[in-house]
């Protein structure tokens, strides 16, 4: 399969970068090299920021030509940092505009897939919880939800609702996978930590909730099953609440608010709130827990849930050929030294958008050697400053329109050297897409 990177213009007479993909994107067409020059498209159309470029480019697909808006990143230039953006708890949502603001970031997508909608649950509150592991400057902020309780689609084989993309302390990006290690212990006894600030627990564990949860409801942690997410909720819980070490209130209900500093709120199902129910007002409870990572003794500065799709130039076996959406993806090149981050435009001449496995194909083109899936459909949004701007704009069409309110993202931040211009971006870079006919 061959790859060319070409410039055209559009009947507006703006110039577009166009990744022309020759040949198919399905089947055998996925196993050939990376097309040589393809990672060029990413920086066709100009910098927004030192070390930072936006570019856009038609993607033509299986079903239908797709588009692409993509910032690439240099890790290398010290002026860049990725982080995650998130809204300031875990179980809250929040536009990526507004999040990229808020931090300063000079832009991001969207990240990991969430708790949207409790249908089958009638009185249970979404969470807007993420699915996956969350880590923001180096604090970790959640574990992941049981496999069988994520939101999103059917995960390919031999990935897990643990897996995550994140950048660690030596500024290289890697894909990884994170389990929860953590206890409960009492004077008389130890438990294993099942969760930490996740909307569903293991069935018949403790899970910890601190500040960083917010305050919405906690009873969806009771919910599903860990093979089956729409299973009734359980009828045996129980919540007790720490400070400082020290139990200080119990319920037989999770409840709902915000969590104080230096405290901790355990909730039980099943063999956990039994456990839970023998402790009284008074007794010491020690609460630890930490992510350990499964591929890098580096520890992560930013890490982001969503679940792989290309390693080491490869696409993963098993992956889905067939279902075309609008997606959202993130591709790591040049040895973690390079990020690309895609979302694909929602406007109605692209909404077909790639399947999985022309997104793993799509982000070998650029010149990641892997990549990862992250929450698409509605959610799929990349949004980027225009040089000299104090905020950012939103470049794809998000099929949500204006802009859907996502559990977290991916974040670029850049810190301007005064001496330096940039060069303004095409027309096509600095102006959102007029919508096609």
């Amino acid at each position: 399969m061959q790859t060319r990177v070409d410039k055209r213009r559009t009947s507006s007479g703006k110039a577009v970068a166009s990744l022309a993909l020759v040949g198919a994107l399905t089947g055998a067409g996925l196993t050939g090299a990376p097309p040589a020059g393809a990672a060029t498209a990413a920086g066709a159309a100009g910098q927004i920021a030192p070390g930072v470029s936006y570019a856009e480019f038609d993607v033509p697909a299986a079903k239908g030509t797709a588009h692409a808006h993509v910032l690439t990143v240099d890790l290398r230039n010290p002026r860049v940092r990725v982080g995650l953006l998130h809204p300031g708890a875990v179980g809250a949502r929040a536009t990526v505009s507004a999040m990229a603001d808020a931090a300063g970031a000079v832009g991001g997508v969207n990240g990991d897939f969430f708790n949207i909608s409790e249908a089958q649950h009638p009185g249970v509150e979404a969470t807007g919880a993420a699915v996956g592991p969350a880590i923001a400057r180096g604090h970790t902020l959640k574990a992941a939800v049981p496999d069988g309780q994520r939101f999103g689609p059917a995960l390919p084989p031999g990935t897990s609702t643990r897996d995550v993309l994140g950048v660690g302390v030596d500024r290289r990006a890697r894909l990884d996978s994170m389990a929860l290690d953590g206890s409960v212990r009492t004077r008389a006894d130890r438990v294993p930590l099942g969760g930490l600030n996740q909307y569903a627990l293991p069935v018949g564990s403790v899970g910890a909730f601190t500040p960083e949860w917010g305050s919405v409801s906690r009873v969806r942690a009771t919910c599903g099953t860990d093979t089956q997410r729409a299973a009734p909720c359980s009828t045996d819980t129980y919540e007790v609440t720490v400070d400082r070490g020290r139990v200080v209130a119990a319920a037989d209900t999770p409840g709902a608010g915000p969590i104080a500093d230096g405290t901790t709120v355990l909730v039980g199902r099943e063999a956990g709130a039994q456990w839970l129910r023998k402790l009284s007002a008074g007794d010491p409870v020690q609460v630890r827990h930490r992510l350990v990572a499964a591929r890098s003794r580096i520890p992560y500065r930013f890490a982001v849930g969503g679940y792989p799709v290309l390693r080491g130039g490869a696409p993963l076996p098993g992956l889905d050929a067939d279902t075309s959406a609008v997606r959202t993806a993130a591709g790591i090149g040049d040895h973690g030294r390079t990020l690309y981050l895609l979302a694909l435009d929602g406007a109605p001449a692209y909404r077909t958008g790639l399947s999985i496995a022309e997104v793993a194909q799509t982000m070998r083109s650029l010149g990641a050697d892997d990549a990862f899936s992250l929450d698409g459909g509605g959610s799929s949004t990349l949004a980027a400053r225009e040089p000299g701007a104090s905020s950012v704009t939103v470049r794809n069409h998000p099929t949500d329109a204006p802009e859907r309110a996502v559990a977290n993202g991916i974040g670029v931040w850049a810190r301007q050297d005064r001496s330096a211009h940039p060069q303004p971006l095409s027309r096509t870079a600095t102006r959102p897409l007029k919508t096609p006919a």
